[in-house]
């Protein structure tokens, strides 16, 4: 966050050459979306609002009830330092998406964590989030599209010559500081092609736009050097999977990490079979869990990488956390985060002990088995509004369906291209 106004918004268009502002938003599912407007409508932006046609985004409206309003955040204004500049810069604002009479859109998932955020404050129950994505780099055929070609063989670790995307995770840590976020690790993964990045903890909505953001820009990246960026859970069934780690810690009406640590492990633990589709939401998601150091099951500790929670050992306060990493990048992370530290809250309201969670239970096998889990869950209603539960859903029910129809899990390069985020 820039912590600009509204007005701060409009001088720094004014005094530094914007031409265009993409009003930044995201789907239900955290496919990021866009609609671009000349500097002078930015004003009009943020007293009136941008309409758009709601109906033409997979899981928004019935086309009967098609509009909704894009409005700006000022807090997020951002330089998109990859755009060319010899015609004017380029800026980015994430909005808020509301009905015409002004009602927030019951599918805005930032809108939600924002509300969650600032009632875990007011609860003294402040939360930070820190995250790990992992990715793959593919090579492109001859007409551009995706393949299942990794850009390098090399392993865990590895250093240039073998690791071939070292330039590029450099150049991406760069682009990303001149947009105010700080990645504290990156490295070259397990898998061939597979690369790492972790980030500097910060606020529950901050993290989650930092996750689009990223995203956004690996992609451009890649596609710049050739090279097509793919956060698939599962691109290569003989591979590692992608995670995306999502680290919490909380500091109860300023108390010590150590005082609630156990009771927001518990109370994620208690809910996760519930949650899982909103963790996994793709059927390749379901390849992952179970292979390769990535959980199956109910699990926790401070050691071993295949436990679903790690409650890694400091002696620093700061660094004290704990990590869940069964979610993956093609999640959304504003629902990820909002249904994780409700969990982790309510644990700690509860008073929850991990002696009353049962261990080696196994998280949802597929992802018709989490649509049904979610669907029955009196936690995911209470949490999230109906028409976003309901149509979050139907969609995923027509994505197993189709998986079924295809002969799924064969994965093609077609399908990467479909399912990556």
């Amino acid at each position: 966050m820039t912590g600009y106004s509204r007005n701060d918004v409009l001088s720094y268009a004014r005094e530094n050459s914007v031409r265009f502002v993409r009003l930044s938003f995201c789907d239900i599912f955290g496919q990021l979306k866009n609609v671009s407007i000349s500097a002078s409508e930015l004003e009009r932006a943020f007293d009136e609002g941008i309409r758009f046609d709601a109906s033409a985004i997979r899981g928004f409206l019935n086309i009967e009830d098609s509009d909704l309003l894009l409005f700006p955040d000022p807090e997020t204004l951002a330089v998109l330092p990859w755009r060319p500049t010899e015609h004017g810069r380029v800026t980015r604002l994430y909005c808020s998406i509301k009905h015409p009479d002004g009602t927030p859109f019951e599918g805005d998932a930032r809108y939600l964590l924002r509300n969650l955020e600032r009632k875990l404050r007011e609860d003294g129950m402040p939360m930070l989030a820190g995250t790990e994505c992992e990715f793959y780099l593919f090579g492109l055929d001859d007409s551009g599209n995706p393949t299942l070609s990794p850009m390098d063989r090399a392993g865990y670790l590895d250093v240039a010559p073998m690791d071939k995307g070292e330039n590029l995770r450099r150049e991406i840590s760069l682009i990303l500081e001149e947009m105010g976020i700080y990645i504290e690790t990156s490295h070259h993964e397990k898998g061939p092609g597979q690369n790492e990045v972790a980030f500097r903890p910060s606020g529950l909505l901050s993290a989650a736009d930092d996750i689009i953001t990223f995203k956004s820009a690996v992609k451009m990246l890649a596609y710049r050097s050739g090279l097509y960026a793919s956060f698939l859970p599962k691109p290569l069934f003989d591979e590692s999977g992608s995670g995306f780690h999502i680290s919490l810690s909380c500091h109860r009406n300023g108390g010590s990490f150590d005082d609630v640590r156990e009771s927001m492990a518990a109370g994620i633990l208690r809910r996760i079979p519930e949650i899982t589709v909103f963790l996994n939401p793709v059927a390749n998601s379901y390849d992952r869990l179970g292979s390769f150091e990535a959980p199956g099951s109910i699990s926790w500790g401070t050691g071993n990488r295949n436990l679903l929670i790690r409650m890694p050992e400091t002696a620093h306060e700061s660094a004290k956390r704990l990590e869940v990493r069964s979610a993956d990048p093609s999640c959304s992370p504003y629902l990820a985060l909002l249904l994780l530290a409700s969990a982790a809250a309510e644990g700690m309201r509860d008073n929850l002990s991990l002696s009353v969670i049962e261990e080696g239970q196994k998280l949802p096998e597929n992802l018709k088995e989490a649509i049904e889990k979610a669907e029955d869950s009196e936690f995911v209603h209470s949490l999230l509004p109906e028409h976003l539960i309901r149509c979050f859903l139907e969609a995923k029910r027509t994505d197993w369906k189709t998986a079924a129809d295809s002969g799924y899990p064969k994965v093609t390069a077609r399908d990467m291209e479909f399912l990556v985020t």
